[in-house]
């Protein structure tokens, strides 16, 4: 018998919820952050397609993959059993780990614009209650997303393809804009970026608490020069 024949299926209704999620018309803002990448374009590291595909693919696995997806990868078995302490461990580290205050910034108010949206889908549901107030600290994006997920009944490796593939459709975008590209050329970015999300995911759901890292010095260094930066269109 095949691998597949035992894999959870992915029901309809669990697709279009995640779709959704995925979608950048998702009214969280993600459309307003290039997560340095303004930053990188204006330092002349990043300067046309194929330098924008390569600070793309690196950012996918050596800071999504081992950081905010590795995160998500543990939130959402948290949430489906109801385990409050490992939640609120998640929330904390993510916010413990940003380097810089442009990524804390980025994460809280995505956080928190995901927190509104799903009180107004899912009212009154408990679990989203206990994630708009975990224990007075502001609810990040990665904890977010792994409740809207957990909600979906989704499997947990389509629920992870679904944020990576959201993450580089807004970073594509990003780079059509400021570095600037033409469609075409954002197109290849993204199908490179989507060959490559199966492996990012399948190695952030195999690490465990003690490898999973958000070190990216080079990241950090122009994610705080876009602080001070003169001319931009991103918040990060």
């Amino acid at each position: 018998m095949s691998s597949n024949a035992c894999a959870p299926t992915l029901s309809a209704h669990s697709l279009l919820q995640l779709m959704w999620l995925a979608s950048p018309a998702l009214p969280i803002g993600g459309f307003s952050y290039s997560e340095g990448l303004e930053a990188a374009i204006e330092a002349g590291r990043v300067h046309d397609e194929a330098s924008a595909a390569d600070w793309l693919v690196h950012q996918l696995h050596l800071t999504q993959s081992r950081s905010d997806i590795a995160v998500i990868a543990q939130a959402i078995p948290a949430w489906r059993a109801g385990d409050a302490v490992r939640v609120q461990s998640l929330n904390d580290w993510v916010i413990e780990t940003r380097e810089t205050s442009e990524l804390r910034l980025q994460s809280e108010q995505m956080g928190q614009s995901l927190v509104a949206w799903l009180r107004n889908q899912h009212p009154g549901n408990e679990a989203v209650e206990q994630l708009a107030q975990l224990s007075n600290r502001t609810p990040t994006y990665p904890i977010a997303f792994a409740l809207a997920a957990s909600l979906t009944q989704a499997p947990l490796q389509d629920c992870l393809l679904s944020y990576a593939f959201g993450w580089a459709e807004n970073m594509v975008q990003a780079a059509i804009k400021a570095v600037p590209l033409g469609q075409s050329a954002g197109q290849r970015i993204l199908a490179r970026l989507a060959g490559e999300i199966p492996a990012a995911v399948n190695a952030a759901m195999l690490l465990p608490d003690n490898e999973r890292v958000a070190f990216s010095p080079m990241l950090a260094i122009l994610s705080a020069r876009h602080e001070h930066q003169y001319s931009r269109i991103f918040r990060s």
